[in-house]
């Protein structure tokens, strides 16, 4: 649920999450151990033999990506792995390991258990050892909960897809259906791209990939940024989930889709090849030499046309 609400008369400071990281991100330290640093779905540690760590982490906050008093604590606490599971497929990676913590105010201990308990059983369902993690409650008076879950995996050097890998003359992919994520319930019951990630990965057939979390157009924007390429985008060619419009497709966010180049030359081969069992396939762009943009096939600049997806903060 990309939506957080404020009380009428309600003065509440906000934070500019893209400003904030612009600041941040280049001055935080990365040894040479860390090739892939802050900026990608996951970090890449480098062991010195053999394939190398992944690293990310995620939040679940009630009434911000889910409705606190309303969704089953067993539907939030999966929906927290899964977003992180979302973030290893795109590395083209396998998940192995899991941290988690929960604060929660004014939630019933069945409530607490039955969430974390949905944690575990998913972890058992995807074959990720959960290791640990810290319990604690908010402040008194403070109702809700904030948990995060940090997710470590596996990939070797040669399969590990980035976001600037793309090159001009690649053909943009998506998988499954974009648009409508919370009326629909899909921001609740997807399924993370595992299986169709390490295909792409390790078929060589992704020069970048990434998964749409926070709309396709802002994520889409985070490709061009990172490939220095411009992207074309025909929004007629999006494949809408059911009760999406295109404006929805292109900003509502919490797809939990992949997104990915492709060279031309493999595109054949990738239909070939792509499996029935997989998500379904559907091409909706071209990636072109210019400034790091997403435009339609007309040249407008999509971010002027629609919402850029979601910001923390805004």
């Amino acid at each position: 649920m990309q939506n957080t609400s404020v009380a009428e008369g309600e003065v509440r400071k906000m934070f500019d999450e893209l400003e904030i990281l612009k600041k941040v991100l280049p001055v935080i330290p990365c040894g040479d151990d860390v090739p892939v640093g802050p900026g990608d779905d996951c970090a890449a540690i480098d062991l010195g033999n053999g394939p190398m760590l992944l690293a990310a982490v995620d939040q679940l906050i009630a009434d911000v990506h889910y409705l606190g008093q309303e969704t089953p604590p067993e539907e939030a606490g999966l929906k927290l792995l899964k977003r992180n599971l979302s973030d290893i497929a795109a590395m083209g990676g396998v998940p192995r390991w899991a941290l988690l913590t929960v604060a929660a105010g004014g939630r019933e201990n069945d409530w607490i258990s039955c969430f974390m308990l949905a944690v575990a059983n998913g972890c058992r369902q995807y074959g990720v050892s959960l290791t640990g993690g810290d319990l604690a409650a908010l402040a008194k008076g403070m109702e809700g909960d904030v948990s995060t879950l940090t997710i470590l995996g596996t990939v070797e050097p040669e399969t590990i897809r980035l976001r600037s890998g793309a090159k001009a003359g690649d053909r943009i992919f998506v998988t499954g259906t974009l648009g409508n994520s919370f009326y629909s319930g899909h921001h609740l019951h997807f399924e993370p791209r595992l299986r169709e990630g390490r295909f792409l990965a390790q078929g060589g057939f992704a020069s970048a990939m990434m998964d749409i979390s926070d709309g396709l157009l802002l994520d889409a924007g985070r490709m061009t940024e990172s490939s220095g390429l411009t992207m074309v985008l025909d929004p007629a060619a999006l494949p809408l989930r059911q009760g999406a419009d295109i404006a929805g497709a292109l900003g509502d966010g919490e797809d939990y889709e992949l997104l990915f180049a492709v060279p031309p030359e493999k595109v054949e081969k990738l239909h070939q090849m792509w499996e029935a069992s997989f998500a379904p396939l559907h091409e909706i762009g071209v990636l072109q030499q210019g400034r790091p943009a997403i435009l339609d096939p007309e040249g407008r600049e999509l971010t002027r046309i629609y919402q850029n997806g979601y910001i923390h903060g805004t």
